[in-house]
């Protein structure tokens, strides 16, 4: 995996002083880089029987698509508030400097659809947490999680204990 981690870019300082940022654009332009990304996710998730994948915004919504296609599940967008043309659900959570609010389309998923929920980076879980709670309100089973970065150093897993949780790359500081 260090040939895909070294495609990533680290900026320093961003968005603000002292937070060290990992920039995925510089992996999703690499053909080798894309391709691999998604190949190894479906080879973690490594579950035949998933229906949905759940992209949240924005940057889900680069790697849901493809391992939907890949899964030969559906997609459907979890996003930010006032976004969805029809009846949603919604839920607010806490971010480390406030509070955020998502929302789904309430006939997103059905009661029994197994659930695979897939964002660029685990960091505190409270977010995949959130989506975690929305798909089991209205019925669904979350399958799994999916990250393509982890940091480690802010122990997001715990957030998600009792979920199946996957990541392609790890960073411990």
């Amino acid at each position: 995996m260090d040939n895909l981690k070294n495609l990533i870019r680290t900026v320093h300082d961003f968005p603000r002083p002292g937070i060290q940022f990992y920039d995925i654009t510089t992996l999703l332009k690499d053909a080798y880089g894309l391709r691999t990304t998604i190949d190894r996710l479906v080879e973690l998730i490594d579950d035949p029987n998933i229906d949905t994948v759940i992209g949240i915004e924005a940057r889900g919504f680069i790697f849901a698509p493809a391992l939907a296609y890949r899964l030969k599940a559906g997609f459907v967008p979890v996003r930010k508030p006032r976004k969805l043309p029809a009846e949603t659900e919604s839920i607010s959570y806490d971010l480390e400097y406030g509070t955020d609010t998502l929302e789904i389309h309430k006939d997103a998923v059905g009661s029994g659809n197994r659930v695979l929920i897939a964002d660029d980076l685990l960091a505190t879980g409270g977010t995949a947490r959130a989506v975690a709670s929305l798909v089991e309100r209205l019925g669904g089973e979350v399958a799994g999680i999916a990250f393509v970065v982890e940091l480690n150093f802010l122990k997001g897993r715990n957030r998600l204990e009792g979920y199946k949780v996957a990541s392609l790359l790890e960073y411990d500081e």
